[in-house]
């Protein structure tokens, strides 16, 4: 009574924490065929994987985002990214335990993208843990914080192209000694706030599967658009 629900994007006050409703509509959840490899939507189910990914497989086995990243869809992630809107996590865990749906039902179990330990403490949170506790809570699985880390602090990702992304994260990630056994022969759900060009995803995929996992797919709540073969 005290502290009623508002809307996310300053419209008219909703029923609960969230959207207003016209900024709900204006989202464009995934819901129809898309690539199986990096999530991206197609117009129609052609049955194969985008261009980009059967020229060049990823390094994580399949992929799924809940939405599209754009100018509704970047607020309350980046809210919670950097405004410490933490109290945005469960909502976006939400929306994800709806767009990854057969890859979480397939999971053993759930891992988040990790930070290095430096920005971790500026930040003091990882976004990325923060989404995946709900939804490992949300829907059953099992959750393993701390069974990949960050062992290289990498500058941003924001203004570098692909290369410049997978060249930044190169060797950046790892599964502790004393974790290996939690993940080897395990189906991981790798769980991140964004997806751009997946460098950082396949640089997690790849140190889960050295250890020992058996796959690893990935589960974003957003997606960026795809121009002219190549995600920017």
């Amino acid at each position: 009574m005290l502290f009623p629900p508002q809307a996310i994007d300053g419209g008219p006050r909703p029923l609960a924490g969230g959207f207003s409703p016209a900024a709900w509509s204006r989202i464009q959840f995934l819901d129809g065929p898309v690539c199986d490899g990096c999530g991206l939507p197609f117009e129609y189910d052609p049955g194969v994987r985008c261009a980009a990914c059967l020229a060049k497989p990823r390094a994580f086995d399949a992929a799924r985002a809940a939405c599209l990243y754009d100018e509704v869809s970047r607020d309350p992630i980046l809210k919670l990214k950097h405004a410490d809107r933490v109290d945005l996590a469960p909502l976006l865990a939400r929306w994800l335990s709806r767009g990854a749906r057969e890859l979480i039902e397939a999971a053993d179990t759930i891992v988040p993208v990790p930070l290095h330990p430096l920005r971790l403490l500026r930040r003091r949170y990882n976004q990325a843990a923060e989404i995946a506790r709900p939804l490992a809570a949300q829907t059953g699985t099992p959750y393993l914080p701390d069974a990949l880390v960050r062992r290289r602090a990498t500058a941003t990702q924001g203004g570098k192209s692909g290369s410049g992304r997978r060249r930044n994260v190169a060797g950046a990630f790892e599964v502790p000694a004393a974790r290996r056994s939690q993940v080897e022969g395990l189906r991981i759900l790798l769980v991140d706030d964004v997806l751009t060009t997946g460098a950082t995803a396949e640089g997690c995929a790849r140190a889960l599967k050295a250890a020992g996992a058996a796959r690893v797919d990935l589960a974003v709540v957003a997606r960026v658009r795809q121009a002219a073969g190549l995600t920017i």
